[in-house]
């Protein structure tokens, strides 16, 4: 059983200011499964890394952290520390920095009282506009996302902790794995539960998605994935002599077995479509189809591309992309 909590949870609002599912996304959940190796979120799926203490709000390009996007506190509480001046770098990068146990990079952490405490970490070198002492309202600006620290993506990481145990905010008092068995019922429902009634700690708890596209485009070549990371943009208007048109899209959490289907149409219908299996799990996906330019170059008009990504019967995403021809 887990351990009780303490009393007075606190209701959260979402930790970043951006419209989720849109210009935002969810990464990673808390992972509920204690077993070293197995992974289990609190939608009974495996979207999460093993031991993953948090919940990972991400965004799609490197364009959007150069921009800001701001990081805020999720509850009123009292800033009890932070910490800044460590480099975006992703841990992947040769040139990384040695962490030092500094896996959180540049963060800030809040006390709401009661034993609860949340934690902000990721984000942007230079972007921390709060100090120890402070109090702060829900919503209060506190950095930016940036991928300091122990990040391979943007994103912040949000912990919430009772006491020191940290508490998953989409299932706090419910078990490990075992509750998957209950998924639909009434007291699968009931676990989730807080002593207040409602369901998980959100104010207004965000749906759960276990994948889906992030982003879509036209190229004149398959692009790389930096470059869509980077924040790859489609040209509004595309010359006929262009070398070829591909459509790519970008997902996250893709599943062995999952389909990326892309669909390539131009003035006069369809120009061909392409269908791919993924083999293996990926946190991240790419995919690109498209066709060389013919030696008349591409018919004046308007060209689209339709992106969709399918797992079994469920439809996880499904984005559109247009370019003209002129």
């Amino acid at each position: 059983m887990p351990a009780p909590l303490l009393a007075d949870p606190p209701l959260l609002g979402l930790p970043v200011d951006c419209a989720l599912g849109h210009s935002c996304y969810i990464q990673q959940y808390f992972d509920r499964d204690p077993d070293k190796g197995e992974v289990q979120d609190h939608g009974c799926g495996a979207l999460a890394n093993d031991g993953h203490g948090g919940t990972d709000f991400a965004v799609a390009s490197l364009e959007q952290v150069a921009a800001g996007v701001t990081v805020v506190a999720a509850a009123p509480g009292t800033v009890i520390g932070t910490r800044d001046g460590m480099p975006d770098i992703s841990i992947q990068d040769p040139n990384a920095p040695d962490l030092e146990g500094r896996d959180c990079g540049n963060g800030v952490a809040i006390d709401h009282g009661d034993g609860w405490a949340t934690q902000y970490c990721h984000l942007r070198e230079g972007s921390i506009v709060v100090e120890q002492g402070q109090r702060v309202a829900m919503g209060t600006p506190l950095g930016l996302i940036g991928m300091s620290g122990r990040a391979s993506f943007p994103h912040v990481h949000l912990t919430v902790r009772n006491g020191d145990q940290k508490v998953d905010p989409f299932a706090p008092e419910s078990g490990p794995a075992a509750s998957c068995a209950m998924a639909g019922t009434d007291e699968e429902a009931a676990s989730r539960a807080t002593p207040g009634g409602r369901e998980g700690l959100w104010l207004e708890p965000p749906a759960y998605v276990p994948g889906g596209l992030i982003a879509v485009g036209f190229a004149s070549k398959v692009p790389a994935i930096a470059e869509v990371r980077a924040g790859l943009r489609t040209a509004p208007v595309t010359s006929p002599k262009t070398p070829a048109l591909v459509v790519w899209g970008y997902a996250f959490a893709g599943q062995a077995g999952d389909e990326i289907e892309i669909v390539f149409e131009g003035p006069e219908g369809e120009i061909g479509r392409h269908l791919d299996v993924l083999k293996k799990a990926q946190p991240f996906v790419l995919r690109a189809y498209g066709k060389r330019t013919p030696a008349s170059g591409w018919p004046w008009g308007v060209y689209r591309g339709t992106v969709i990504h399918r797992r079994g019967a469920q439809e996880l995403g499904r984005r559109y992309i247009e370019t003209e021809v002129n």
